[in-house]
């Protein structure tokens, strides 16, 4: 086989794998988006609108929103895989209908020659005019050999053309698939256009009852500040405890320690590791900016410390983690190698799971249940829980935060970039 007709025969071979098994999971992404639009619109219909805050609408359509232009990326990758397989499949096409070409003049050639030297009589006279023996079968086998080359043209033209066949069938087929997605693309776009107008319609509403939202965000920051003091008394208990063990195994190995000493130990905001927990300790702190993770798919949609409002941009909130918007039933997962100290129940249907990893602490908040339970031992990517879906809003968000002893760090900084 010539070099350049392997290249695209394993280009071919190569690309067809990989896009099919790239379009499958592109199309259950789309599915799984197409799904959770369908949710959101069946939310929005289902809600009293009297009833229904306009930060809830918000939401609701900048969920929206934001679901119909992922829906729209998926599409675009979808189309430009489906561009990629088809120039690779044109170039075979062209390098088949060359070689085709070249065959079948060749096969023409092979075909004019045997006629001329059709009879019997002239392929008698071509063995009878040797001079040796050895001459005569020479040309017995050159003319088995050439009877054997003209059936391999005429099979090989044959296999070709079924190649090209099969090639130009399948070419037609992406072309009716690429219309399809084009038209797909253009619809989603004006739907798109549609609801980001909607969005404008409800952000004009705000500017006329700002004083009431306010007061709203606010309240909800109150609900999520009780819930960091309880996580704040979780891990203070957790240093207390390890303290006091720490405290009586020193007492005990040196008597002559003073109460003052123990006492100073005992209420210290830092926590005294064991060997094996500073081991532990040592290793989270190493894989800082190479953690999972705790989602398996999801983006920030609320940033660590004082950020602007994700949904009103002009009121500030604070928050000691950040917030990962995520497909509904997603699992919330461990990031590292841990033992559960806490399991919060924040209300009947909001969770929260918390994971020491020596002198740190990784929290996962706003989990509908748990699969795990106090004192067990997790590895990294565990799955611990399912991230709630907020019956309200439609959204799938889970509230990640990470502490040294008491102190609040930024988890993105801790992440792998995605």
């Amino acid at each position: 086989m010539p070099k350049h007709l392997f290249i695209i025969a394993f280009l071919i071979f190569s690309a067809s794998a990989w896009s099919q098994s790239a379009q499958e999971k592109l199309e259950q992404r789309k599915e799984q988006i197409l799904k959770e639009i369908r949710a959101q619109e069946a939310l929005l219909r289902s809600q009293d609108t009297k009833q229904k805050s306009i930060l809830t609408e918000i939401i609701q359509q900048k969920e929206k929103i934001r679901l119909r232009e992922s829906l729209i990326k998926t599409t675009e990758k979808q189309a430009k895989i489906l561009k990629d397989e088809m120039y690779i499949n044109q170039l075979a096409i062209n390098q088949l209908n060359r070689e085709l070409e070249d065959l079948k003049s060749d096969y023409a050639a092979l075909i004019v020659k045997s006629y001329k030297s059709r009879s019997e009589q002239s392929r008698a006279m071509f063995l009878l005019s040797s001079e040796s023996f050895l001459q005569a079968y020479k040309r017995a086998q050159y003319m088995k050999q050439y009877a054997s080359f003209r059936k391999t043209q005429g099979e090989e033209i044959k296999v070709k053309s079924e190649k090209l066949e099969v090639l130009n069938t399948k070419l037609v087929a992406q072309n009716i698939e690429k219309k399809k997605l084009i038209v797909e693309q253009e619809q989603e776009r004006v739907t798109l256009q549609k609801e980001k107008n909607e969005q404008e319609k409800l952000s004009a509403a705000i500017q006329k009852d700002k004083k009431k939202i306010a007061q709203e965000i606010k309240s909800k920051q109150q609900e999520a500040k009780e819930i960091d003091r309880k996580i704040d008394r979780l891990i203070k208990e957790a240093i207390a405890e390890a303290n006091r063990k720490a405290a009586a195994e020193r007492k005990k190995a040196n008597p002559k320690i003073t109460a003052a000493e123990t006492r100073a130990t005992e209420n210290s905001t830092k926590m005294v590791l064991t060997p094996e927990a500073k081991i532990i300790s040592d290793n989270f702190k190493s894989n800082k900016g190479r953690l999972p993770w705790p989602t398996n798919t999801g983006q920030i949609t609320q940033k660590f410390g004082d950020q602007p409002h994700p949904d009103l941009a002009y009121l500030t909130v604070h928050s000691n983690g950040i917030e990962i918007t995520t497909s509904s039933g997603s699992q919330a997962r461990a990031v590292f190698d841990g033992e559960v100290y806490s399991i919060l129940y924040v209300s009947p249907v909001q969770k929260a799971v918390m994971i020491q990893h020596g002198d740190f602490f990784t929290m996962y908040h706003n989990l509908s249940d748990v699969s795990v339970v106090k004192g067990q031992k997790v590895s990294r990517k565990q799955n611990i829980g399912t991230i709630r879906t907020s019956s309200e809003t439609g959204r799938t968000i889970l509230k990640f935060m990470i502490t040294q002893n008491i102190t609040y760090t930024n988890p993105q900084s801790w992440l792998t970039p995605n």
